[in-house]
């Protein structure tokens, strides 16, 4: 067998197994996340995870697919490794771009989220004082 198609083969068992371990590790700990981005609304917290969980599977997989071409014929084990250690380096640097994107995502509409709450007051205006008259 050519050692370029034994290099797809691995390249691809690693990528897709790392994409799935990523995905399932930030859904999981991002759900507590969710819930506070979405005000405690779980549903809308685990549709949104879902929908997340599902876009980050196209994504990474769709990378992981069109860069899985390579213009060097892999010749022996040491062309094996320079090659899987480029193409595994680079999959793992977009996992960790896509995660670090919707991290920013998140944390904005939770800020949003945050500084809607706090513009209400805690308790409803007990008085009113005029504006202060200009002295003369």
């Amino acid at each position: 067998m050519d050692l370029t198609v034994v290099t797809y083969v691995i390249y691809l068992v690693i990528s897709v197994a790392l994409t799935i371990w990523v995905a399932r590790t930030l859904s999981q700990s991002g759900k507590v996340f969710l819930a506070d981005v979405m005000h405690g609304n779980e549903k809308l917290a685990d549709a949104v995870n879902h929908l997340l969980v599902v876009g980050f599977y196209l994504v990474n997989l769709g990378f992981v697919a069109l860069y899985l071409k390579s213009a060097d014929v892999v010749e022996d084990s040491r062309g094996l490794f320079e090659e899987l250690s480029v193409k595994i380096g680079v999959v793992l640097l977009v996992l960790g771009g896509m995660h670090l994107a919707n991290v920013y995502v998140l944390n904005k509409i939770r800020r949003r989220g945050v500084m809607d709450r706090e513009q209400i007051p805690p308790v409803a205006p007990q008085g009113w004082t005029p504006p202060a008259q200009p002295a003369r």
